[in-house]
């Protein structure tokens, strides 16, 4: 599906709402390193915000709503909804509504409906919708994919994944109010990754089992937070994200009948950007210090198993294939409809801490 794109040798020209740390460490830099994007205007009410848009990019238009954007739809060829979580589906229902093709931070929306009516909107309108699930494209998970699919594991018994980090004090804001309508938690955010990431290596869910905890002392939403997934073709995913981790654990540790695969540390582009950096010549690549590790009998931490090149990180992917879809009807890199079947895993899971039960899907 495709909007009404230039011709090619025009860029696309990209309205970005929201400009806290999704829309400025990750959408607008990518956005601007990407051929054939250019970043046309950044909508945030607040000054400081405004200030610091125009000085990272200083071309870029300013708007304080984003309904100061669709009286001139015309003028603009994408929307990409980098705002907080509760406004991710009305803002994304008047861009469609509006005819232009819709990028949304993950997640999509609070509810697996939600996100199947905005894909049913995309469809009626003939645009594009797509979700920026940008850690398909870390490091850790194309190697990963690399290995699985060069049967290098055997057949997978057990996944398990981490995102974990420590900060024994909560920053506040959004993401961590306890108002269900803020859609706040480690379950909607780190566990969008680990979900989906889940589901894109190993399949559909047929049951789910969680358990969801507040641990720090004046925190209102969980902070620690535990997901099992038993896959519909045996596999068992166990998907940790949690704030809470004095002692952080590896990023994978992939457990197959042939060898195990062990990769500890976070991939290195998120670190980059919030520095500063750009992508360029070895954007993504870590030190082979780092490299996780393949084999079987002991552990890689005694020197077990085999090192293996970590294939580098690539957010730029993404960004490269919202062009092309737009412009040429390119595949879509992230569909909506597969972030509402990983909403609909974060749902059950939401039950399943609520009621300390395993549901199935």
């Amino acid at each position: 599906m495709t909007g009404t794109a230039p011709g090619t040798d025009t860029p696309l020209r990209v309205g970005l709402v929201g400009y806290g740390l999704a829309g400025s460490v990750f959408h607008a830099p990518l956005i601007a390193a990407t051929e054939g994007l250019v970043l046309d205007t950044v909508v945030t009410s607040n000054p400081e915000r405004q200030e610091q848009a125009r000085a990272e990019h200083p071309d870029v238009r300013i708007a304080a709503t984003a309904d100061e954007l669709w009286p001139r739809v015309g003028e603009l060829d994408l929307i990409v909804v980098a705002s907080p979580n509760k406004t991710h589906v009305p803002i994304a229902t008047s861009a469609l509504e509006a005819g232009l093709p819709v990028v949304v931070d993950k997640p999509i929306a609070g509810t697996a409906a939600e996100a199947r009516g905005l894909a049913a909107l995309a469809e009626k309108r003939g645009v594009l919708l797509s979700v920026f699930q940008n850690r398909r494209w870390d490091n850790d998970f194309l190697t990963l994919r690399k290995l699985l699919s060069e049967g290098e594991l055997g057949d997978v018994w057990r996944f398990e994944s981490r995102f974990e980090r420590w900060r024994p004090q909560p920053k506040g804001g959004w993401r961590e109010s306890g108002d269900p309508a803020e859609i706040g938690g480690l379950l909607y955010d780190l566990g969008s990754h680990v979900v989906d990431q889940a589901l894109v290596l190993f399949g559909p869910a047929a049951s789910v089992y969680a358990e969801a905890d507040i641990r720090r002392p004046g925190a209102e939403t969980d902070d620690d937070t535990f997901i099992a997934l038993t896959h519909t073709n045996g596999v068992r995913s166990h998907l940790y994200v949690s704030a809470t981790t004095a002692q952080l654990g590896p990023r994978f540790r992939v457990l197959g009948s042939s060898a195990g695969y062990v990769k500890y540390g976070l991939d290195p582009q998120e670190a980059a950007l919030r520095e500063g950096l750009r992508p360029g010549t070895g954007w993504g690549q870590e030190p082979e210090s780092l490299w996780g590790r393949i084999g079987a009998g002991e552990s890689p931490l005694t020197g077990g198993g085999n090192p293996v090149p970590t294939v580098p990180g690539d957010y730029p992917a993404y960004y490269a294939a919202i062009a092309k879809a737009v412009r040429e009807g390119g595949p879509n890199p992230v569909t909506a409809l597969e972030a509402a079947a990983a909403l609909d895993v974060l749902e059950a899971a939401r039950r399943s801490a609520r009621e300390g039960v395993a549901v199935k899907l």
